[in-house]
């Protein structure tokens, strides 16, 4: 990505908290609500974004805001999705977020950037895949509410899908089934095969075909190559499962001469392991 730093109705209020004295014009609606402060002045935001083809009732989703937001700039966005049973509040408290965003901001090692984080599941719990109405959810609703009421730069080399264990196979396999959306794709301490649960309960075999990481890739590097599509894997050392499985999708990556960056480093399946990666997963992405 470039180094360029229910109907909800965004309304021009200031926008508490954010720098310049609460005087920037307001980036999200009214119905959002603060529920985390960066040290230098990021915020994240809890509020619905509206999916108009699920019925069931969902959770809030989070946005975080770098430090000195304006509607005059406009900013690269990454989308996080959540593990399961998770929810997007891991990455406010869990992976302290907005701390370690903004601390990567004021170091100058990513610019200023958006994160969407959207929620998949009902209110009380979700133990499935980000497939189905969920990944329409992200491709159909979030990006396109995201152009639309966000600063943020339009189009796939300005946008990064990421997540967590069961967020990181949903971001590679929703990335590549959608290549024209997403610029860089990034599994922390993923999978590369569907599991049947949850929208692919009864998946028939083909259909978890469409679903395969792998197979995915297999099916049309060339278009990948094309669209400059690169990769971020990063696994703990201890994570012996996701550790194997990812280092077998790097190779097929390398050997399908698809970029890509492989970080191993000392850390299990949590989020002490996550919070340590995240600032060369957030600067992968941005640049």
């Amino acid at each position: 990505m470039g180094t360029r730093c229910a109907l909800l109705i965004c309304l021009a209020v200031p926008l508490a908290g954010c720098g310049g004295g609460g005087s920037e014009t307001a980036i999200l609606p009214p119905s959002f609500g603060v529920v985390s402060r960066g040290p230098g002045g990021g915020t994240m935001w809890e509020g619905t974004i509206p999916h108009p083809d699920v019925r069931d009732a969902l959770r809030p989703a989070v946005v975080y805001l770098p430090p000195h937001v304006s509607r005059g700039r406009r900013y690269d966005v990454v989308y996080l999705l959540h593990g399961f049973r998770g929810s997007p509040l891991g990455y406010v408290h869990g992976l302290r977020f907005a701390e370690i965003a903004d601390r990567e901001i004021a170091a100058g090692r990513v610019p200023p950037f958006i994160a969407v984080i959207p929620a998949a599941g009902p209110t009380v719990r979700y133990d499935g895949e980000w497939a189905g109405p969920w990944e329409r959810l992200v491709v159909r609703d979030d990006v396109p509410w995201v152009d639309a009421h966000l600063p943020v730069h339009a189009g796939r080399t300005h946008r990064a899908i990421a997540g967590d264990s069961a967020g990181g196979y949903g971001a590679v396999d929703i990335g590549l089934r959608h290549p024209g959306l997403f610029g860089v794709l990034e599994s922390w301490s993923g999978y590369f095969a569907p599991i049947a649960d949850g929208p692919l309960v009864d998946a028939s075999p083909a259909q978890l075909r469409a679903h395969d990481p792998t197979l995915l890739a297999r099916s049309e590097p060339s278009t990948l190559r094309r669209l400059g599509t690169r990769f971020y894997l990063s696994c703990g050392t201890h994570d012996r499962a996701a550790l194997r499985d990812t280092r077998r999708f790097a190779r097929e990556l390398s050997r399908l001469g698809i970029p890509y960056r492989l970080l191993v480093r000392d850390g299990d399946h949590g989020g002490r392991f996550w919070r340590a990666q995240l600032p060369a997963a957030l600067a992968y992405a941005m640049h």
